[in-house]
């Protein structure tokens, strides 16, 4: 019989790089730990989504440099057809528009390769429970995309809010500076279902990095409820993911 974790399931888990080396590394290293099954390696993108579709894996540990299709492109569409089923990427790569690329693709959370095993797994696990996370080098480049646009935008006056109100047909969320980033940056809160004062609460200490049971400890309510308060602040903002939700709260913070 399978291991399993603390939950009492076992985390059936999908790999996918082009290099044969690291994805057995990858798959052996993993494997031995209890709970955990690989259920496929995957040789580029278009083997990944479809060994995605045929295993149905809880976690996905995706390359983004792949032959046949890219793992953006295998991220959106396992995604896509099987939302359930978290990524999290692992690259060499750390460059703007792979990293927003893949979060708009559906990606839970952003490590480069130089992480460590432990942090590897604790990864797995953690978008598994429904968490997001960031090596802090891609965090920081969220937070200076943001700052950038924050400071290079120029502020609305009365008389130009009033031109364009007539002629606005749907809602457009401006894009970050670099036209090829294809990453939309916070829509702006007058476009936004409003927030009460205990989702604004929630969505700041997700925004810190705190699990559900992390925030449930600190505004009093139990694990389920807060999953239940961020599905509906994602559908108030229209977001998909946590992270994204992560990356919009700092948006809406700046």
């Amino acid at each position: 019989m399978e291991p399993t974790d603390i939950s009492g399931t076992t985390l059936r888990l999908l790999i996918a790089d082009d290099q044969p080396l690291i994805r057995r590394a990858l798959a052996m290293i993993l494997a031995s730990e209890p709970g955990i099954e690989v259920v496929g390696q995957a040789a580029d993108g278009l083997e990944a989504i479809e060994m995605a579709l045929a295993t149905s894996p809880d976690v996905v540990i995706m390359d983004l440099q792949m032959p046949r299709a890219s793992g953006v492109v295998a991220t959106r569409e396992i995604t896509a057809q099987r939302p359930q089923t978290r990524v999290v990427v692992l690259t060499t790569f750390d460059h703007d528009d792979l990293v927003f690329d893949a979060i708009r693709a559906g990606a839970q959370a952003y490590l480069l390769k130089d992480a460590s095993e432990d942090e590897v797994l604790e990864t797995v696990r953690a978008v598994h429970r429904g968490e997001s996370r960031l090596s802090p080098a891609i965090a920081r480049k969220v937070m200076d995309q943001f700052r950038t646009f924050s400071a290079q935008s120029p502020k609305p006056t009365n008389a130009t809010l009033t031109d364009q109100s007539s002629s606005i047909a749907a809602p457009v969320a401006p894009r970050l500076s670099d036209p090829q980033i294809a990453v939309e940056v916070p829509v702006p809160d007058s476009l936004e279902d409003p927030l009460t004062v205990k989702e604004e609460r929630i969505l700041a200490l997700l925004a810190q990095g705190k699990s559900n049971k992390q925030i449930g400890a600190v505004v009093f309510l139990a694990e389920g409820t807060v999953k239940n308060y961020i599905s509906r602040i994602m559908d108030k903002l229209h977001t998909r993911t946590r992270t994204e939700l992560a990356v919009r709260a700092v948006g809406r913070r700046l």
